[in-house]
């Protein structure tokens, strides 16, 4: 989460020609460059091959260990998951629209899980069990095969992942991000003053007062918009920022808990345990053994 904008990126996606819906696949040495934190129309089914990463789709954040598999909904904003520290062999992404079959075909009868499925991914979904790596190696073949055969792959796929039970909702509280315009300015002012405010302390009053609301209302609004309270989206905010520093600098743990914006290094190190499941010193040294 380290975007400068207050607003989430438009990614334009064309599909390759002679195909409804576009396919990318990435390795070691052709990593995905997406923008940082961005959306698109489409519907995004990621696989990540192995490896640990950060998951950060819509209002949730969290961490994968060996590989993931996700269903991201239309226009619901995402950050990258892999990079040059993931350790993953290989990301295969594909997106469609929700009407790429055409505008009736998730109307018939046959169709009514895939259907449901796709009302899901509105808040995201991850899915866990031996059927992750199946559908996953379903997903990594979908570049080599025609394309015939590569949209009957897809609806197989599809099919699989919508009877699959082993899966997690990412915004589970029920957050589908589909906001008036004036919520979502009002999100995006939030947002925008946290990035640049995080490394110090962000009292209620004057979040409210950016919003022009009360303390109460902008309390409800903000849980009811993002699923959890004000204080603990800017722990989060804070934390995430820590796990990058220990990551990609050498800098010592206390400095580090400082430039996130945490004034006790005890609370520090408890709540990145608790967010983590590792403590900083941990972390930096599996993100290590990863780079090695």
């Amino acid at each position: 989460m380290t975007n400068k904008k207050s607003k989430a990126e438009f990614e334009n996606i064309q599909p390759s020609i002679g195909s409804s819906f576009f396919i990318n696949q990435f390795n070691k040495k052709i990593q995905n460059r997406v923008p940082v934190w961005h959306f698109h129309p489409e519907l995004e089914l990621v696989y990540i091959n192995g490896g640990s990463g950060r998951r950060h789709v819509g209002h949730h954040l969290s961490y994968f260990n060996d590989g993931d598999l996700m269903l991201i909904g239309s226009n619901l904003p995402h950050a990258g998951f892999t990079d040059r520290l993931t350790g993953n062999r290989s990301e295969t992404i594909v997106q469609m629209k929700p009407d790429f079959l055409g505008e009736h075909f998730l109307g018939l009868p046959e169709m009514q899980a895939v259907k449901q499925l796709f009302e899901k991914a509105k808040m995201g979904i991850t899915f866990q069990g031996q059927r992750k790596e199946a559908i996953g190696k379903k997903l990594e073949e979908l570049p080599w095969v025609d394309p015939y055969k590569r949209l009957l792959s897809l609806l197989e796929i599809l099919y699989d992942l919508s009877i699959c039970n082993q899966y997690t909702i990412l915004n589970s509280e029920g957050i589908i991000l589909e906001v008036s315009p004036q919520d979502n300015a009002r999100m995006n002012t939030i947002y925008s003053y946290v990035r640049k405010n995080f490394q110090q302390a962000i009292t209620l009053e004057e979040v409210a007062d950016l919003t022009h609301m009360t303390i109460p209302s902008f309390c409800r609004f903000f849980k009811r918009k993002a699923g959890k309270n004000f204080t603990q989206f800017v722990n989060e905010y804070r934390l995430v920022h820590a796990s990058k520093l220990l990551s990609e600098e050498t800098t010592s743990i206390t400095e580090i808990c400082l430039a996130s914006g945490f004034n006790n290094f005890s609370h520090f190190n408890k709540a990145f345990k608790i967010f983590t499941g590792k403590s900083p010193s941990a972390y930096r040294n599996a993100v290590k053994k990863i780079i090695n």
